[in-house]
C-alpha cells in the first residue's frame, strides 16, 4: 500500500475512533480499569465523619490537631493490545474483514486509554510474535499504532495464542491491563491463558464471522485453510457434511469459552457484521461490575 493511501487510511480511522473514544466509551474506560492503587495526596484537618484509620498521628501532633490522610487513586496503567495478525483473520464476508474490525477496536481503546493518561503498548502475533511496541503515551504513539495496524505484514500465517500470552508475561514486568484481539483459531492457549491472567488483566475480544459457523448449501465448493494454504472440495450441498462442520465448530466455540472462564477472562464476540459498540460497552460493564 502507498505512503498516500496508508496515511488517508490512518486520518479516517482516526477521525472516527477518536470520535467514538471521546462521545461513548471515555466514561465506560474509566469506571472499568481501575487503577494500580491508592496514593497519598495532602493532609488536611479532620472533620466529624472521617476515618479515624486515616489520621497523620505526625501531623497531628506537631500542630496538636487531628489532622488526616487524604489519598487518590493511581490513575496511569499500562495497556498492551494483543494482536493477531495470522491470516484467518484476512476474511470477512459481512461489511469488513475480521482484520479491519480489529483495527478499528484497538484504535477506540488505544485512544481511551491514552484520554485517561495510561500508556499502550502492541504484540503483533501469528504463530511466533511479529512485532512488539513498547507502551508509550501521545497521539502520535497512537497514530504510529494505527499505521502499523493498517499495514503491517505478517512474516507468519498460523496462529499460536500461547507464544503471545507467554510473551506478554516475560515483557511486561508490572501488572497491566492486556486485551487479545483473535479469531482465536487455536486450540492450545487454555494454560498460558490461566498463568497471564494470575499476573495481568486480561479481557478478549474474539472477532467472527457468521460464515465460519455454518456451511451455506451451495454444493461443491473449493475452499483453502488461510493458516496453512491446504485446499479441499466440500459438498455444502450434503446435510451430513454441513452437520459434522457446526459440530466441529460448536466444539472449538466450547473450548474457547470454557478457556476464557476457568480462567477468569471477560470477554466478548464482535462479528464482521455488526457495530462493535454494544458489544465494546457490554465489556467495559463486565469490569465495573468488579468493583
Amino acid at each position: 500500500m502507498e505512503t498516500k493511501e496508508i496515511l488517508k487510511r490512518v486520518r479516517k480511522i482516526e477521525i472516527k475512533t477518536r470520535r467514538m473514544s471521546n462521545q461513548i466509551f471515555s466514561g465506560h474506560y474509566h469506571s472499568a480499569f481501575k487503577g494500580r492503587g491508592m496514593a497519598f495526596s495532602e493532609v488536611r484537618e479532620y472533620q466529624f465523619g472521617d476515618d479515624v484509620r486515616n489520621i497523620d498521628w505526625n501531623v497531628t501532633a506537631r500542630f496538636n490537631q487531628p489532622f488526616i490522610k487524604i489519598f487518590e487513586e493511581e490513575r496511569e496503567m499500562t495497556v498492551m493490545l494483543l494482536i493477531d495478525v495470522s491470516a484467518s483473520n484476512l476474511f470477512g464476508t459481512q461489511q469488513n474483514f475480521k482484520s479491519e474490525v480489529i483495527t478499528e477496536v484497538a484504535s477506540v481503546l488505544a485512544f481511551s486509554a491514552i484520554q485517561n493518561n495510561d500508556k499502550v503498548g502492541v504484540i503483533f502475533f501469528s504463530n511466533k510474535i511479529e512485532k512488539f511496541i513498547a507502551p508509550a503515551k501521545g497521539r502520535s504513539h497512537i497514530l504510529r499504532i494505527i499505521r502499523e495496524l493498517i499495514d503491517f505484514k505478517a512474516e507468519e500465517t498460523q496462529t499460536n495464542i500461547e507464544e503471545a500470552l507467554r510473551y506478554l508475561t516475560n515483557a511486561i514486568k508490572k501488572q497491566c491491563t492486556a486485551f487479545i484481539l483473535s479469531d482465536f483459531a487455536d486450540d492450545n492457549f487454555k494454560s498460558a491463558l490461566q498463568i497471564a491472567s494470575r499476573k495481568h488483566d486480561i479481557g478478549a475480544i474474539k472477532i467472527n464471522d457468521i460464515r465460519e459457523s455454518e456451511l451455506p448449501d451451495m454444493g461443491l465448493l473449493k475452499v483453502a485453510d488461510a493458516e496453512t494454504g491446504r485446499e479441499r472440495f466440500i459438498d455444502t450441498g450434503d446435510a451430513h457434511t454441513r452437520d459434522v462442520y457446526a459440530k466441529w465448530y460448536a466444539n472449538q466455540e466450547k473450548y474457547i469459552i470454557n478457556a476464557f472462564r476457568h480462567s477468569g477472562v471477560d470477554h466478548i464476540n464482535i462479528s464482521t457484521g455488526e457495530d462493535y459498540v454494544r458489544p465494546l460497552i457490554k465489556l467495559f460493564k463486565m469490569r465495573e461490575s468488579r468493583y
